[in-house]
């Protein structure tokens, strides 16, 4: 056998074998991180771990029942807790009682359906 033709032969083989193993080692999500006050992200966003301590003059949209927990851009199904992923933050976890310039309300949920009404007899 001529060694392209063995090369391609290899190669149809043991391609699909190396796309799954790729594909399996993307299901697992990298560990989360905390987002610190200090990261270069959190700053330009003005991001306070407690929302008690933004500054009111530097950040005047801030109001104090804004904070992270109460946040739209919170990930979706997140465990409530101290620390809670977000998505303005490449789901790095933020303080549940922090705030950032990012906040937007969470929609208000929508009601629940009526029942359906009764069948005629």
């Amino acid at each position: 056998m001529n060694s392209r033709r063995h090369f391609l032969l290899k190669l149809a083989v043991t391609a699909p074998a190396a796309l799954g193993v790729g594909l399996l080692a993307q299901d697992t999500p990298p560990p989360a991180v905390k987002l610190e006050e200090t990261d270069p992200v959190a700053i330009a966003l003005g991001y306070k771990m407690d929302t008690t301590k933004v500054d009111q003059t530097k950040y005047p949209q801030h109001k104090p029942e804004q904070m992270c927990s109460n946040c739209a851009l919170v990930t979706p199904g997140s465990a409530a807790g101290e620390f809670i992923p977000c998505s303005a933050f490449q789901n790095k976890l933020v303080s549940s009682n922090g705030w950032c310039m990012a906040w937007v309300k969470k929609p208000d949920a929508p009601p629940a359906p009526a029942p359906a009404p009764a069948p005629k007899p």
